[in-house]
């Protein structure tokens, strides 16, 4: 059956016992408030959860030893489990997380000097058929929730021992469409971003589409809301349809509209990507194209060499027309970077994230 991008995904099927990894403190007041404790009792848990990034009951000693055991007893404290993990000759490393129900998501944690950023996926498989990603090919299996989201990014910083105090970024650029899992997607933007526990600031959050303008819209909506990336990947509707399915829904025009009318904080440009695509996205054409689309509203270019994965049919262009491209757009005034992504050699780069369809099924 078909599914639509305006819709949620199907969802796991609900559990018996309680699970408080990667609620909310909101969620939290109320699962406590559930078992006859005050509410307020669920800051300390959301603290302990979040910033301290405890994993077992036994450690939340800010709680009474009869609360804990009751807990211990009732609640269940399961993150995903890493079951995979492949470090690349650059340093990053791919997880492979294996959530409640069995079903497999892919993420990365890539070390800088000064912070460290992590590569978040937001549903197991993804609806938007793009040709030139892996993920794409698997097809949408679920949505993941809020506490799966925010358990992603717990498990991996305690997997590194990443300190408390160092900088994290996140980039939804995982599996999945994230604006396809809208709401899941902003209740964990709240839970990561709350003061009481990992605190990341809004503006080292940023959310890469394919394109959904009804989702662009809404996020335009939130005083408080991730950076916003573009997955543009196409100059002409002819081409981009051709790559991204979604284009024959939004073509570009549409979405420059929306992207036009984005709410931007002052000094703010939203992020185009496109993936250079040897002999169908790189041409000099191409690249004045993508120069006058940028033009168009505040924005940045990331021009990212294609990743090859099996199957794709696609090949990256050759050094000196991506150096030709980068010229290009400088000379139009247009600020670009090429992304080198990393991790390749462990096929997490980006559009190389892909688990089978058949795992937990």
């Amino acid at each position: 059956m078909a599914q639509s991008w305006d819709h949620p995904a199907p969802e796991a099927g609900p559990r018996v016992r309680p699970n408080a990894a990667g609620l909310g403190r909101g969620e939290l007041g109320t699962l406590l408030g559930a078992l006859g404790e005050p509410a307020w009792r669920g800051k300390q848990l959301f603290s302990g959860l979040l910033r301290q990034r405890w994993t077992r009951w036994e450690q939340f000693t800010t709680l009474a030893k009869a609360l804990r055991t009751r807990l211990e007893g009732e609640v269940d404290l399961a993150w995903p489990g890493i079951v995979h993990s492949e470090t690349s000759s650059d340093g990053s490393t791919k997880h492979v997380f294996e959530l409640l129900d069995g079903r497999q998501v892919e993420g990365v944690f890539m070390p800088y000097e000064d912070r460290v950023t992590l590569c978040l996926s937001s549903q197991v498989g993804c609806a938007m058929g793009c040709t030139f990603c892996a993920t794409g090919q698997m097809g949408i299996l679920r949505n993941l929730s809020a506490a799966e989201i925010v358990g992603q990014v717990v498990v991996m910083l305690n997997h590194h021992a990443h300190p408390l105090d160092r900088p994290v970024n996140l980039v939804f650029m995982g599996m999945g469409e994230p604006l396809h899992n809208f709401d899941h997607l902003m209740a964990a933007f709240e839970t990561l971003t709350d003061a009481e526990g990992l605190a990341i600031p809004p503006r080292r959050i940023t959310v890469s589409t394919s394109g959904l303008v009804s989702g662009i819209d809404r996020l335009g909506t939130f005083a408080r809301r991730p950076r916003l990336a573009l997955s543009l990947n196409g100059t002409t509707d002819e081409h981009r349809s051709r790559i991204m399915p979604v284009n024959r829904v939004w073509n570009l025009e549409a979405l420059a509209s929306a992207l036009g009318r984005f709410p931007l904080q002052s000094g703010e440009r939203i992020t185009l990507e496109y993936v250079l695509l040897k002999g169908v996205t790189d041409s000099l054409e191409d690249g004045r194209r993508l120069a006058a689309y940028a033009r168009r509203f505040p924005s940045k270019v990331n021009l990212i060499p294609f990743n090859p994965h099996e199957g794709s049919g696609f090949e990256a262009p050759d050094e000196a027309r991506i150096s030709a491209l980068c010229g290009l757009l400088s000379k139009a005034a247009v600020p670009v970077s090429v992304r080198r992504s990393r991790g390749q050699d462990v096929a997490g780069a980006c559009g190389q994230l892909v688990r089978s369809p058949r795992q937990g099924s």
